[in-house]
């Protein structure tokens, strides 16, 4: 079926004159219609595209035209909906944002269409990317394909739930403490969040913006690669990101194979704070395999000291609840987005608007930020918390000077039941216990699928590397793929 295809398998379909660009956005869109028809749909998308289909029939046009010199001409792709698509709908499935449009294009956005890529949709979400399991949205939650009772992670769960429900081939999400990772893992994808920098952050709506990066969710290293060679590079609109060059993923989007990387003489890292003696037993058995594997291709394997990973949690918790405070007092009912009616002063107009317009969650962490930033406790925790993120950065700078790679579990287990931790925030932080650390210290990590449960759940391993290092993280999941059982 064209639906179980990954992105990759669909361009050569297409190229081979096999496949047309009608029929694969057709296939999927069908799939995304009989899934919403089910008694528990996937709940992947808040809105499927109606003139998805028309494009594609344009794209087929200009192929027959030879006009195809597009790399990924016809090629669709689902979107997260805090990217911004302009003329199309943008909610942060908040009811904040219900009835914006989005006035302009990111930046990865218009660099995917020049591509040729074609939007399928707007993916559901945690309400402004603020959560772990994709429940905190005003749309309802997202569901994971593998089980539908359980959560496909947060907060790019309707991104994850698209791709590997069959809904999409490949999907744009977004990070800033793990909301590319852990869904990929819970959903069984290849997840890449990129060093900060990467991919420029203009059109991405903002949490925490010292940490957020968008990132790419697929079924093979090859898909994420051709996609983030399409929209990688120095943006002048993002003074954040960086002029850097991905020569191996260009290849590919240029029409080369992925490259997998030999392990031999491999120095990996794995941090005895992220491999607790109680570790769930299917997570710490996937990973001992992984561990067994990439010894047995002649990688050195070596268990380090890491003392500092134990705070990355409580950092991260402090900093972008921070950030987030900041970034989402503009939605205060006078510019955009939803204005409280019958309020009596300014002031009342404010309090009522952000009341009704953000969730439990997001005003959670907002009186989280306002407090860590008030006077009297911004020394004790925000100031404090940079110091420590600082000697973060300097000690993981020193263990990756002397290994290529941080080796990790991605989740500490796999896929919980939906509504089991939605009224206990401090269990739902702690899914994201081995995922922020590579936020904070602006590292690539990638998650891929190392395996399954005794129920059938994916568990996934990450994989951490220097900055602007995507293409080994890219490479070594590829050699996974092809010789580990990955794929």
């Amino acid at each position: 079926m064209i639906t179980e295809l990954s992105l990759s398998e669909l361009r050569g379909g297409l190229r081979r004159g096999e496949l047309t660009s009608a029929e694969i956005v057709s296939a999927f869109r069908d799939a995304y219609l009989a899934d919403a028809k089910k008694e528990e749909p996937l709940g992947a998308y808040v809105e499927f595209f109606d003139d998805s289909v028309a494009l594609a029939e344009r794209a087929d046009e200009a192929r027959r035209a030879g006009e195809a010199d597009a790399p990924l001409l016809g090629l669709p792709i689902a979107v997260k909906d805090n990217i911004l698509v302009k003329g199309r709908a943008l909610t942060c499935a908040s009811r904040m944002l219900r009835g914006f449009t989005a006035p302009y294009s990111s930046t990865v956005i218009d660099r995917l269409l020049a591509a040729g890529m074609i939007p399928l949709g707007r993916t559901n979400m945690d309400e402004f990317a603020m959560g772990s399991s994709c429940e905190y949205s005003c749309y309802g939650p997202a569901r994971n394909p593998a089980d539908r009772t359980r959560t496909p992670g947060g907060s790019s769960g309707g991104s994850a739930a698209a791709v590997a429900g069959g809904l999409a081939p490949v999907a744009l999400g977004s990070e800033t403490g793990g909301s590319v990772r852990l869904p990929a893992s819970f959903c069984g994808l290849y997840g890449l969040k990129p060093s900060y920098g990467s991919l420029s952050r203009y059109g991405l709506v903002a949490f925490g913006s010292s940490l957020d990066q968008i990132g790419l969710l697929g079924r093979s290293p090859e898909d994420l690669a051709v996609v983030f060679a399409a929209a990688a590079g120095r943006d002048p609109r993002d003074e954040t990101s960086a002029a850097t060059d991905f020569p191996a993923a260009r290849a590919v989007l240029d029409g080369a194979e992925l490259p997998a990387r030999d392990f031999r003489g491999l120095k990996i890292a794995v941090p005895r704070e992220f491999v607790p003696e109680g570790l769930e037993a299917e997570v710490s058995a996937v990973f001992d395999r992984f561990v067994r594997w990439a010894r047995s291709r002649g990688a050195f394997v070596e268990i380090i000291d890491l003392p500092i990973l134990e705070a990355s949690v409580a950092i991260y918790y402090i900093l972008a609840a921070a950030e987030a405070s900041s970034n989402l007092a503009r939605y205060d009912g006078v510019r955009y987005g939803l204005r409280a009616k019958e309020a009596g002063t300014l002031f009342e107009m404010y309090e009522r608007t952000r009341s009704e317009g953000f969730g439990e969650e997001v005003r959670r962490r907002i009186l989280i930020g306002n407090f860590v930033l008030s006077s009297g406790y911004y020394d004790a925790y925000y100031k404090k918390a940079q110091a420590v993120r600082a000697l973060l950065l300097r000690e993981v700078a020193r263990v990756l000077a002397e290994h290529e790679l941080i080796l990790s579990p991605t989740a500490p287990t796999p896929a919980f039941k939906l509504g089991s931790k939605v009224r206990d925030p401090l269990a739902m932080y702690l899914s994201d216990v081995y995922t922020t650390f590579a936020n904070l210290a602006l590292l690539p990590s990638l998650s891929l699928p190392a395996g399954l449960s005794r129920e059938g759940l994916p568990i996934g391993v990450q994989l951490t590397g220097r900055r602007f290092a995507e293409e080994t993280l890219l490479s070594c999941a590829e050699t996974w793929r092809r010789e580990g059982g990955g794929g």
